[in-house]
């Protein structure tokens, strides 16, 4: 269970709850399931083949809420994996564990990267920090990420972009750098996978509609450049004297942010742009 929950790999803990006669294995007894794995057993034959078959089914779903099973050891029981004749019955809890957890990139751990890394620490995510300056990046630094409750992937990497393709699908991405430059050719690398999540980049309508020329001359059609959300943060956060300030850029932005990491992750459909030519 905790390597499931280390890698964010969802499962079933399978109990025997309750065991009426002679039975294979008595309560108490548990099994795991995953989509593709098993570990342990609750008795073997056709009621943990039954069993597997509806941990499945709850993972297929994303069922979040637990699930009885009782089944009946008799030759005259309804089966689907062969006879099982001991002559008890079992019930079965099945609980499923929703371990897998969103990602979240950050690139630029500058004031406002920090401040959103704050608020998004809190919430039960892969948080990815990169930054191409070691200096945004030590442990004092972020200190204030000490109590976090996000696993923490601190990435310092020169050429950020390199660290954009090791991330798994599915991750939320935003582009907040100190260089423009940074920012255009992270946004080029996003485009080029359509497996990513949500992509935000930082700054005003001007710098994305220069961005939009050099994305263009790159190869990436319309409806590549329509997965890019800019300016991000909610609109209604931002205003006042006080919405230029990091934390309120930050709040706005995880604001944002939130429903997409509570969603179940759904991959874009769109067709990448091609790879670039020599």
């Amino acid at each position: 269970m905790n390597a499931l929950h280390t890698r964010g790999e969802a499962g079933v803990l399978v109990t025997v709850a309750a065991a009426r006669g002679h039975t294979p294995r008595e309560a108490g007894a548990k099994m795991l399931v995953t989509a593709d794995r098993t570990w342990d057993s609750v008795g073997g034959g056709n009621l943990e083949a039954t069993a597997v078959d509806r941990a499945r089914a709850l993972l297929a779903t994303g069922a979040t809420t637990p699930d009885l099973l009782t089944l009946r050891l008799t030759d005259r029981a309804a089966n689907d994996h062969g006879r099982q004749c001991c002559g008890g019955e079992v019930t079965l809890l099945l609980e499923p564990m929703q371990a897998a957890r969103a990602h979240v990139a950050v690139f630029g751990v500058g004031h406002v990267g920090l401040e959103l890394a704050r608020i998004l620490s809190r919430l039960p995510l892969h948080l990815h920090l990169v930054d191409s300056r070691a200096a945004q990046l030590t442990p004092e630094r972020l200190s204030v990420l000490s109590d976090a409750a996000a696993t923490l992937h601190v990435h310092h990497s020169p050429i950020p972009e390199m660290t954009l393709h090791d991330l798994p699908a599915g991750t939320h991405l935003l582009v907040m750098t100190h260089d423009h430059a940074e920012d255009a050719a992270l946004i080029d690398a996003a485009l080029r996978r359509s497996d990513l999540g949500h992509v935000g980049l930082i700054g005003s309508s001007a710098k994305w509609t220069r961005f939009q020329t050099q994305l263009r001359d790159l190869g990436h059609p319309p409806a590549a450049l329509a997965r890019v959300t800019t300016p991000i943060g909610l609109p209604d956060l931002i205003r006042g004297p006080q919405r230029k300030h990091p934390a309120v850029i930050a709040l706005a932005v995880a604001a944002q942010l939130l429903p997409l990491i509570q969603a179940a992750p759904v991959l874009p459909t769109l067709p990448a742009a091609p790879e670039r030519t020599p």
